[in-house]
């Protein structure tokens, strides 16, 4: 069927010409960008806490509304957002917890079985290191905290 078998077939790379060819990155478009996410940083601390404020009222929606496939997928979403967000605002532990509701809530079809003991011990983690200011994964707390919740996430889903 394949009559050019062996043949090697080189594919354009159309991303380095839309960024400018082979050439090296500008240093100074470089500096100005690290100081653009410098001078936002100063945000992150209520972005994170607002990120969180959402995160709880999807918890409470999945109390007060039951398990509705539009309620568990809202909370699942505002996990996601966090995970990608947590080392983004400076709280990379608080992403590897995030990451583990997803994993917890990533099935759809599985989310009405997720014990809400569970959901809760992820979400109140989540604010535990923001209010305590645990940031890294080698936290000595938050490391035992993300790989007990990691482990019941894994056993759960097992």
């Amino acid at each position: 069927m394949l009559a050019n078998r062996g043949a090697v077939f080189t594919v354009p790379n159309a991303l380095r010409a839309k960024v400018g060819g082979g050439a090296a990155l500008n240093a100074d478009a470089v500096a100005k960008a690290e100081e653009a996410l410098k001078a936002l940083s100063a945000n992150f601390a209520q972005w994170l806490s607002d990120e969180i404020v959402r995160l709880e009222a999807a918890r409470t929606a999945v109390r007060e509304q039951g398990r509705t496939p539009a309620a568990t997928e809202t909370l699942y979403l505002r996990a996601h957002d966090l995970k990608g967000l947590g080392a983004t605002y400076e709280y990379p532990l608080v992403g590897r917890i995030a990451g583990s509701l997803c994993k917890l809530l990533e099935e759809p079809a599985e989310r009405p079985a997720v014990p809400e003991v569970l959901i809760d011990a992820h979400v109140d983690a989540i604010r535990l290191c923001v209010r305590t200011e645990m940031r890294e994964v080698d936290h000595p707390a938050g490391a035992l905290l993300l790989a007990e919740l990691e482990s019941r996430t894994t056993a759960h889903n097992a």
